[in-house]
């Protein structure tokens, strides 16, 4: 029996944006990033066919764009086998129930993000003391409240396999939150972070509206342990990425991406850490 779906108590939109909202970039020929007002998502798989796969599911109030923009790469005809998620909280979770019932899909996370996505735990509270940047400062108005999509999500497979994208393994990125994970390709060393680590100052307002390129640690006010979140941006240099999805901020490639996190993890209790 299906169970009934349901956002948190706290869910809305956010009046938040950026000059990449709206906007679609094909990254490789099957890799294509779209922004949601200040988050990404990410479509894997060749245009205008039915197999491929939506990674993560943007910010509240923005399924019929993102719907839209699915029927414009894929054709109207075609939808995702699954939707797979690097972690829940709302701006990678936001619009997923008007996904769900729109194209009766799977849903996939790690064993360790189900008590946020099953209705039974909240994230912790954002925390607006963790930088001076004015994002931060507003983040205590962000949604922070479990989702419940009932029996349409299920547990990663332990074996680091990824469905329906056999060329993809998930590596389990924990600190942003305890079951956040990434996406990894070894043929051409593509990598989808999530907020592993992301390409833009999101604690800055002006840094997300204007999407000013900077690698960064993932967004300090919802990052549940950062020693942790350095372990995990450390675990994806050693894959030797040269290209990357992140979910906030542009993708970047080559030595430009490997420069960026050389230089975060040598300035992370700098950069990347609150003061206190």
């Amino acid at each position: 029996m299906e169970q009934e779906m349901k956002y948190g108590n706290d869910y809305k939109f956010i009046p938040a944006t950026s000059v990449a909202s709206g906007k679609g970039v094909e990254v490789l020929p099957d890799l294509y990033m779209y922004t949601t007002q200040i988050a990404n998502i990410c479509l894997v798989g060749e245009p205008n066919s039915n197999e491929f796969v939506l990674v993560d599911a943007g910010v509240p109030k923005q399924a019929d764009k993102i719907i839209a923009e699915v029927e414009e790469r894929f054709g109207k005809e075609n939808k995702p086998k699954a939707i797979i998620l690097t972690h829940g909280h709302f701006d990678h979770v936001g619009s997923i129930i008007e996904l769900i019932e729109k194209w009766e899909v799977p849903v996939y996370a790690h064993e360790l993000e189900m008590p946020y996505l099953t209705g039974a735990m909240n994230y912790p509270h954002p925390d607006a003391s963790s930088d001076p940047g004015l994002v931060a400062k507003m983040s205590p108005m962000f949604p922070n409240d479990a989702i419940n999509l009932g029996n349409h999500v299920q547990a990663l497979p332990t074996d680091g396999s990824v469905p329906f994208l056999p060329e993809f393994r998930w590596i389990h990125t924990p600190g942003h939150t305890r079951g956040h994970v990434s996406f990894f390709r070894d043929k051409d060393r593509a990598l989808i972070a999530g907020d592993a680590f992301i390409t833009v100052k999101q604690e800055s307002l002006t840094s997300v509206i204007s999407q000013k390129e900077e690698i960064s640690g993932p967004p300090k006010y919802l990052t549940q342990d950062f020693d942790e979140a350095l372990k995990s941006i450390k675990k994806l240099i050693q894959l030797k990425p040269e290209v990357a999805i992140t979910g906030h901020g542009v993708a970047m490639s080559g030595q430009e991406l490997r420069d960026g996190l050389d230089h975060l993890v040598h300035h992370y209790a700098e950069y990347a850490k609150p003061n206190q």
